[in-house]
């Protein structure tokens, strides 16, 4: 009888030992800020876990002290009933495979779930060992301060959505996750990168004449914004844009172009990162910008183009298909 009450009181002190040990490895795994986050959209296991990982010392320092605990009360239980040598052997063994080695492992891999199933536990370990777990906490908070919130590199978070990419537990589909991959890699393109050269832009001067001939030659070209420059390309004049020549009759006279309404714009620097090149776009209100490089205009960025390195791929218009074929 002695014999199975030992054994029942081990596996009692065991059990707690292995909570106390998983419980520790399981809750400091957790990132504070991916259990806020969890929580602000209605994670109920992040919302028992959170209270106790952000008072991180008091928690630590209540696990701790429960876990040495139970442990020196199997020492003392097991030595009660063998001898000094078989006590500690057997104690050792119990303690590090179930105990320790076993638990953690478990808990680890279900860290939240487990954690907020085993919570009310960690509440009244708070509780037991308030008198000493509260000034061991107040003492930790004073030596090494707040734990910080921890943000992503851009790179990081890159590598993050690339996981999703052809997994199949992701809620991601591959369009999104390439979009997503491709806006956070902005900061680190230039708009030289995506620019059109100026020997491929099809562009006019203020005193060009737009006649019936010259109407045709632009449907041709079918181009919908014409920038326009001044003949050494130091200067824009603006946008002509296609849409404002449709109510005017080029048959019954010619005009020049810079007796025409045209759509201002602001000239942008080769080496503005391609995020920047968003705002700038938005606050001028346009969908073409001439590229300068050293004073002079070198080719021009769209707004689709900037477009297309986020989505990574190419966007084809009707426009497009005409001058392809």
């Amino acid at each position: 009888m002695g014999l199975l009450l030992t054994l029942i009181e081990v596996i009692i002190f065991i059990g707690m030992s292995a909570i106390c040990s998983g419980l520790n490895l399981s809750l400091m795994s957790l990132d504070v800020s991916d259990l806020e986050r969890r929580a602000r959209y209605g994670n109920k296991q992040a919302k028992k876990v959170l209270p106790l990982r952000r008072n991180s010392h008091l928690s630590l320092a209540s696990i701790l002290l429960t876990n040495v605990a139970v442990i020196s009360a199997t020492s003392l239980v097991l030595e009660h009933r063998f001898n000094g040598l078989i006590a500690g052997v057997a104690s050792t063994l119990l303690i590090v495979v179930f105990g320790e080695i076993l638990p953690q492992a478990l808990f680890l891999k279900q860290a939240l779930k487990i954690t907020a199933r085993f919570s009310s536990t960690l509440k009244w370990m708070n509780i037991v060992t308030y008198p000493i777990s509260k000034p061991l906490q107040l003492l930790l908070d004073k030596l090494f301060g707040p734990e910080h919130t921890r943000l992503h590199s851009r790179r990081e978070l890159g590598m993050i959505i690339a996981d999703h990419l052809d997994n199949d537990k992701s809620e991601l589909d591959d369009d999104e996750a390439e979009i997503m991959r491709g806006a956070l890699s902005l900061s680190d393109k230039r708009v030289r990168d995506i620019t059109t050269d100026i020997n491929d832009v099809y562009w006019m001067t203020p005193d060009t004449v737009i006649d019936a001939a010259k109407i045709d030659e632009i449907k041709e070209e079918n181009w919908s914004r014409i920038p326009i420059f001044d003949k050494e390309r130091t200067k824009t004049y603006g946008i002509l844009l296609m849409k404002d020549l449709v109510d005017i009759d080029f048959d019954e006279r010619s005009y020049r172009i810079d007796e025409l309404p045209l759509k201002s714009t602001n000239i942008v620097g080769g080496m503005t990162a391609l995020d920047t090149m968003f705002r700038k776009f938005i606050s001028a209100r346009t969908h073409l910008m001439p590229v300068e490089k050293n004073d002079q205009i070198i080719g021009i960025v769209t707004i689709e183009d900037l477009i297309e390195e986020i989505i990574g791929h190419e966007i084809e218009d009707e426009s497009d298909q005409t001058r392809d074929a």
